[in-house]
């Protein structure tokens, strides 16, 4: 179960939100016991989460912030636009590890920051590890309680998850919406000035 939840941090199409429930489903049936499914899941989520920290750390701000100025036009951030949201993240970083790892999809992508700004490893293995004991034992909880009917646990989570990306949709809208009207702005300002 470790190694699977492990895996899911790494390589998303691994989906926990079945594999959590069905494990509860399984340990309901007699076997395997459920707080040690919860603990090796948890300590899987740490692991994973470490992996992503690590290759994070690795690259570090100084080359994230090299990379955005030879190529972030391409991807329309510069680098004032990646300053704010470190400054965000540095303020913030508790919350949006803690809460992230309840998150469908911002799960994993929460490490990347973390690493990124070298959160202090203790801190961010806590949080981690808070936070994905919230996200392993409520589904693999569901998927016990549920019994037969354990795959419902996937269903409301695909439900919450479209809600995510919902709201990541929105949030690149809006982004791609004040982008367009600076440089319209710009435009303007450039013939009539």
């Amino acid at each position: 179960m470790g190694l699977l939840v492990a895996l899911e941090n790494l390589f998303p199409p691994i989906p926990s939100e079945v594999v959590l429930p069905l494990a509860g489903y399984v340990s309901n049936r007699g076997s395997p016991n459920l707080v040690a499914l919860m603990a090796s899941s948890t300590a899987g989520s740490v692991l994973g989460a470490w992996i992503l920290y690590a290759i994070a750390a690795s690259v570090g701000s100084y080359r994230l912030h090299a990379f955005v100025r030879r190529y972030g036009r391409w991807f329309g951030v510069d680098e004032n636009e990646l300053g704010r949201a470190e400054r965000w993240f540095d303020r913030r970083s508790d919350v949006a590890v803690l809460v992230g790892r309840c998150v469908p999809l911002v799960r994993s992508l929460v490490s990347l920051p973390a690493g990124l700004r070298r959160m202090p490893l203790g801190r961010f293995t806590l949080l981690t590890a808070i936070g994905s004991a919230v996200w392993n034992v409520a589904l693999i909880g569901a998927g016990y309680v549920l019994g037969d009917q354990w795959e419902k646990v996937g269903d409301a989570v695909g439900v919450f998850q479209l809600v995510v990306i919902g709201a990541i949709l929105l949030g690149i809208a809006l982004y791609a919406r004040k982008r367009l009207n600076d440089w319209l702005d710009q435009r303007r300002t450039q013939r009539n000035g």
